[in-house]
């Protein structure tokens, strides 16, 4: 275990390195910190810091700059949330609250995140498998043409065309629409195929082919499996980091154009808090030299999707902690009131 000294001093290594840029020698940790202590007291305390790993001496004349480990000590042990200021708050809601629909919600949260961050923002849209029914609409498009509409908890709307074996009149449109709901509504995605297993059987035998079908449409939605979907914003500030990338972006760009590798690093959505993954811990080679920031989001109490952003190592993570939760917040009341 690190010295309370020595914490203090790695805290400030960190802090002034992220602020300034710059490798951080003993002289300026002095200087610019109340550490009480002399600079060769610093001197040695940085030898052992690096001795063990936390930080690492760029070149031979430099300062000190922190690891990955030094990283994640100073944001395990040391670093707080910083907490959004009430204005930052109200401007917060006040853009997400003008959005018209889950897509302009995403995509309203995308920008604000990449604008409050100054990073890439990443927001995943809520998982139908993690959803609840609020109401399945059917409409009649021809005598045997129906629209589906499934409407989630969370907002999303998914259409799809039905094609029926034969027509359906409005009397028995409104049967099935009644019936489907009374059941469905309400209810957990994964409950739904055992809860109208059924239902069929509650019409005539000449609608059952037709009840069939819009049944299997609508199962077919619950399941599709491109219903991960993801929306990214603000990869042009990357280009602010050039310098903290160790080869070049290119491998960083790469591996952000790839959305499985992008699901994987925002991490499961069932695990609501926040997660920092820096350098190494990311598995995609291409992603070693960023951290990544994400938190899950949802109506209610449980997490249906997460949110975060992407970054160099080098990053505020107090203050990007805090952005990513408040914003997640907001979205998840948003959610609930939709």
């Amino acid at each position: 275990m690190l010295s309370e000294r020595r914490l203090k001093v790695l805290r400030a290594i960190v802090q002034d390195y992220v602020g300034t840029e710059e490798p951080v020698g003993s002289k300026a940790l002095t200087e610019r910190h109340n550490l009480g202590v002399s600079p060769a007291t610093v001197r040695n305390d940085m030898a052992a810091l690096e001795d063990e790993g936390f930080i690492a001496q760029p070149h031979t004349s430099a300062g000190r700059i922190p690891t990955d480990k030094g990283y994640r000590l100073f944001v395990d042990k040391l670093a707080g949330v910083k907490p959004m200021t009430a204005p930052e708050r109200r401007a917060i809601q006040n853009f997400l609250e003008g959005a018209v629909d889950l897509d302009d919600v995403v995509a309203r949260t995308v920008r604000l995140l990449a604008q409050l961050t100054r990073q890439v923002a990443v927001v995943q849209y809520p998982s139908l498998t993690r959803s609840t029914v609020r109401h399945v609409e059917l409409l009649s498009l021809a005598p045997a043409r129906l629209m589906l509409v499934l409407i989630t908890d969370t907002g999303r709307v998914e259409q799809r065309m039905v094609d029926c074996p034969a027509p359906f009149g409005e009397a028995s449109l409104a049967d099935l629409r009644a019936r489907l709901n009374s059941r469905v509504a309400g209810r957990r995605f994964s409950d739904v195929p055992g809860l109208v297993e059924e239902l069929p059987e509650a019409f005539e035998a000449e609608d059952r082919g037709t009840v069939s079908t819009v049944l299997s449409t609508l199962l077919e939605t619950l399941v599709e499996e491109n219903e991960e979907r993801l929306m990214i914003g603000g990869t042009a500030n990357l280009t602010r980091f050039g310098h903290d990338f160790p080869l070049v972006i290119r491998p960083v760009l790469e591996a952000l154009e790839e959305q499985v590798v992008l699901l994987k690093l925002l991490g499961e959505a069932k695990d609501p808090g926040v997660t920092v993954r820096i350098g190494h811990e990311n598995a995609h080679e291409g992603l070693n030299s960023t951290s990544v920031v994400s938190v899950g989001y949802g109506s209610g109490g449980e997490a249906v999707a997460k949110l975060g952003v992407v970054g160099p190592t080098r990053m505020d993570y107090p203050g990007t902690m805090g952005a990513v939760r408040a914003v997640a917040r907001y979205v998840g009341q948003i959610l609930a009131e939709s």
